[in-house]
């Protein structure tokens, strides 16, 4: 079964764990310094934030699975919609080791497909790619154009 993620990028850990586990009614399942997760099941999401990166707001979405055949359906659902892929196999990522590849759709905005294998003590692996995917500002995220989201003022008209 699929679990949507997301991953957001805060100025400040403390305060924006403070927030999100008021607003879902739960505590982190993982808390770094710079990290924290919420592994939630109403709604199945896999909320994360992080004070990596360049740009505050959403860094990029995703799809984690349970089992390495439900990560090749999701790479055959990406090429069947002509995106380019970036395989990066087994890699170590936001405190966790995975088997994943990337796409970025048409707007720039990197998608994450992802089986967890394990968890480990470092946020990230450092890598030099050469894809045209590979423009990172973070340590797993590829991009295409900066996709963060800007928060709308106070009082303007939603939607």
């Amino acid at each position: 079964m699929k679990r949507f993620h997301i991953h957001v990028h805060v100025d400040d850990i403390a305060a924006s764990v403070a927030f999100y586990s008021k607003l879902f009614a739960a505590q982190p399942a993982r808390v770094e310094a710079d990290y924290a997760k919420w592994m939630l099941d109403d709604p199945r999401v896999n909320f994360a934030i992080s004070t990596r990166g360049t740009k505050t707001g959403v860094d990029h979405l995703g799809f984690q699975v349970d089992d390495s055949a439900e990560l090749a359906e999701l790479a055959q659902r990406a090429e069947a919609a002509d995106m380019a892929l970036l395989d990066q196999g087994e890699t170590t990522c936001c405190y966790a080791r995975s088997d994943k590849h990337w796409i970025v759709d048409p707007q720039g905005i990197a998608w994450e497909h992802f089986h967890s294998l394990d968890r480990v003590p470092v946020y990230g692996e450092s890598r030099q790619e050469s894809s045209p995917l590979s423009a990172q500002t973070s340590c797993c995220a590829p991009r295409g154009e900066p996709v963060g989201v800007p928060v709308k003022p106070a009082g303007s008209a939603c939607c």
